[in-house]
C-alpha cells in the first residue's frame, strides 16, 4: 500500500479514498428500539473524505486554522470522524479528553490545554457554561446539535454554506509539528496532556498495520473511540458499536457478538473488562466468532482466565493481542494469547509478573535503576541485566516528547540522550527483562509498597493471590510512610461467590500466600466489594484510594 507522502495523518484518508472510494469507511447504529438491534448508516471513504473536506473547510472559514487548539466533546459517530479528520487536515490541533476523568479533572485539564475553540453537542457545552470550562482562552464555539443560549454557531449553519463536493488540500506536516493533545487517564496522579506529533500518529499506524499484519479492506470494531481513527488510516471498514463507551465493563454482550456476526468482524479493540464480560457470555452461550483474526486488548494486565474464555471463541490461528504501551508511547510490546495461555501464565500465577512480550520492531526499550527523582542525562551505567527489576524506559519514533504546559512533568518523565540524540519517556512502570528478550510487567513504580525489610511488587504478589478460585481480583497497598509500610491485600470477590464464611477464605488466602517468598510477611486481608477502577478502561485500579479506604478501616 502507497504510504501517505505527509507525516500529516489526514493523509492517509485522502489516499484510501483514492484506492477504493466505494469501499465502506464507517458503519454508525441508528438509534431505536434498546430491545432491537439497532440498524447501520453506512459511509464510503469517498464519502468521509468528501465530508471531512467540507467541514475543514468550515472551520477554516469561521476561524479554526493551523495551530489552533481545539478541544472536540463530541460522541462516536459521523461528526466526530469527519470532526477529527478536518482538524487534521487542517493544521489544527485537536484537545481529546475523557469525560469520565472527573468534573474536577476535566475542568482542570481544559484550563491546563488553554484551548481557543470548543466543538462540543449541547450537554458539552452545558457543562462548559455551568462549570466554566476554559472560559479566559476559548473564542470560538461551535455546537453539534441544537444550539442554546451559550453563543457561537452550530456545525448545521457552518457547513450550510459549503459545496458537498468542497476540496480541502490536507495541510503537509512535519514530523515533529503537534497533531493533538491527549490526556493520560490519571490512574496514577493527575491527568497530564501528552504532546502528540504528527510523526507519533502515523508511526503508530504503521507499527499497528506491521505487527498484526492489518490490511486494507478488513473490518473493525473499536469499543474505544480513539482507536476508531486508526481503522480509516488503515485502510479497514470501521463499526462503531451500540454501547455506552464510558462504561466498558457494563456492555450488552449480545450487541456486541451480534456485532460481530452481522458484519464478519476481523479485528477488535476492547478493554480487559469488556473482553472478560463477552468471554463470559460468550462461554456460558457456548458461541465462536469464527470471522474475527485478532482481538486486541489493553489498558490494564489481562488475566489469563479472561484470555482463555475469549481466545475459546476464536478460530485456529486467531489469538487475543495484549499489546504494553500508555498514551504517551504506544505500542511499546505485545504478546499474543497463544504464547500466554502455553507458558507465561504459569511464571504469573508464580508471582513472576505478567510477560507483556518483545518490545515492537524499531523501538529501545531498556530496564534502569528504581529511582523518584528526575534522571537528566542518560548514562549507559543506568542500564540493569536481565532478570533485574528496574524502570521500563522507551525512545522510539512513537513515543511523544513533552507533556502540554507542564515542565516539571516532562523533565521527571524524559531522560535527555545528547550522545545518540533523542530522548527516552519513563514509563513509571516496573518490570524485568528475561533470557529471552521479554519483557515482564511488575506493577507501577508509584504503588510499590516498601517495608522495613523489603520492597513489594504489587502485580507479583496480587497475580499468587488471584489464583484462589474466589478472588476476582487483588490489590496491594501500602499503609504508612514508604520505608516503614504495612503491606495490606485488599480483595474483590468474584460475583456469586460464597461470603458467608470470609473467615475461611482469608485462611486459604494467608496459606496461598505462605507458600511463595515475595508473599510471606502480607498478612493482612480486607475484602472490599467492587474495587474504584479508571472510567477509560474499567480495568486500571485505583490503588490510591484503595489505600485510604484501607487505612481508614485499620485505623
Amino acid at each position: 500500500m502507497t504510504r501517505a507522502a505527509s507525516a500529516n495523518v489526514a493523509a492517509h484518508l485522502p489516499e484510501m479514498a483514492r484506492l477504493q472510494p466505494e469501499a465502506p469507511a464507517i458503519f454508525i447504529p441508528r438509534r431505536r428500539d434498546c430491545r432491537q438491534p439497532p440498524d447501520y448508516d453506512q459511509y464510503t471513504f469517498a464519502q468521509l473524505d468528501r465530508q471531512s473536506s467540507r467541514t475543514a473547510q468550515a472551520l477554516e472559514t469561521y476561524g479554526i486554522r493551523r495551530g489552533v487548539r481545539t478541544v472536540l466533546m463530541v460522541p462516536p459517530g459521523f461528526e466526530f470522524f469527519t470532526l477529527t479528520f478536518a482538524l487534521f487536515k487542517i493544521g489544527a490541533v485537536p484537545v481529546l479528553v475523557d469525560p469520565g476523568m472527573g468534573v474536577k479533572n476535566l475542568k482542570a485539564c481544559l484550563a491546563e490545554a488553554q484551548p481557543h475553540a470548543f466543538i462540543g453537542i449541547p450537554k458539552a457545552h452545558l457543562a462548559r457554561v455551568l462549570l466554566g470550562w476554559s472560559r479566559p482562552t476559548v473564542k470560538k464555539l461551535i455546537t453539534v446539535g441544537r444550539r442554546f443560549g451559550w453563543g457561537g454557531v452550530t456545525l448545521e449553519h457552518l457547513l450550510s454554506p459549503i459545496p458537498h463536493d468542497q476540496d480541502y488540500p490536507t495541510a503537509q506536516a512535519a514530523d515533529d509539528e503537534t497533531a493533538a493533545v491527549l490526556f493520560t487517564s490519571g490512574s496514577t496522579g493527575v491527568p497530564k496532556g501528552a504532546l502528540y506529533s504528527h510523526g507519533n500518529f502515523s508511526s503508530q499506524v504503521e507499527m499497528l498495520r506491521r505487527i498484526y499484519d492489518i490490511r486494507p479492506g478488513e473490518i473493525d470494531l473499536p469499543t474505544f473511540p480513539l482507536f476508531a481513527l486508526f481503522a480509516p488510516a488503515l485502510g479497514m471498514s470501521s463499526v462503531v458499536p451500540d454501547m455506552d463507551f464510558t462504561r466498558p465493563a457494563d456492555v450488552d454482550p449480545v450487541k456486541i457478538v451480534a456485532a460481530i456476526e452481522k458484519f464478519q468482524v476481523t479485528t477488535m479493540f476492547g478493554s480487559p473488562a469488556l473482553i472478560n464480560r463477552v468471554g463470559r457470555y460468550g462461554e456460558a452461550q457456548g458461541l465462536k466468532l469464527p470471522s474475527l483474526k485478532r482481538a486486541i486488548s489493553a489498558g490494564a494486565p489481562v488475566p489469563a482466565t479472561v484470555l482463555a474464555r475469549f481466545a475459546n471463541m476464536l478460530s485456529d490461528g486467531a489469538e487475543v493481542f495484549t499489546p504494553y504501551g500508555a498514551t504517551e508511547a504506544l505500542p511499546v510490546c505485545s504478546i499474543g494469547s497463544t504464547e500466554i495461555l502455553a507458558e507465561t501464565r504459569h511464571a504469573t500465577d508464580q508471582g513472576r509478573g505478567v510477560c507483556v512480550g518483545r518490545p515492537v520492531p524499531g523501538l529501545e526499550l531498556e530496564i534502569v535503576a528504581i529511582v523518584d527523582e528526575p534522571i537528566a542525562l542518560w548514562d549507559q551505567g543506568l542500564r540493569l541485566g536481565p532478570g533485574e527489576i528496574g524502570e521500563i524506559v522507551v525512545k522510539g519514533p512513537q513515543v511523544t516528547a513533552s507533556y502540554f504546559n507542564r515542565p516539571e512533568s516532562t523533565a521527571l518523565a524524559k531522560i535527555a540522550d545528547p550522545g545518540r540524540g533523542g530522548f527516552y519517556h519513563r514509563m513509571g512502570d516496573l518490570g524485568y527483562r528475561d533470557e529471552r528478550g521479554r519483557i515482564w510487567f511488575c506493577g507501577r513504580k508509584a504503588h510499590r509498597v516498601v517495608t522495613a525489610e523489603e520492597t513489594l511488587f504489587t502485580i507479583p504478589c496480587e497475580a499468587i493471590f488471584n489464583t484462589h478460585e474466589a478472588v476476582f481480583r487483588t490489590a496491594l497497598v501500602g499503609i504508612g510512610e514508604p520505608g516503614r509500610q504495612r503491606p495490606v491485600l485488599c480483595v474483590e470477590l468474584e460475583k456469586g461467590a460464597d461470603t458467608s464464611d470470609l473467615a475461611r477464605i482469608h485462611r486459604e488466602l494467608l496459606a496461598i500466600g505462605a507458600g511463595h517468598a515475595i508473599t510471606r510477611k502480607v498478612r493482612t486481608f480486607l475484602f472490599h466489594p467492587a474495587f474504584p477502577v479508571d472510567i477509560r478502561h474499567n480495568a486500571k485500579i485505583f490503588r490510591e484510594k484503595l489505600a485510604i479506604w484501607a487505612g481508614e478501616k485499620l485505623s
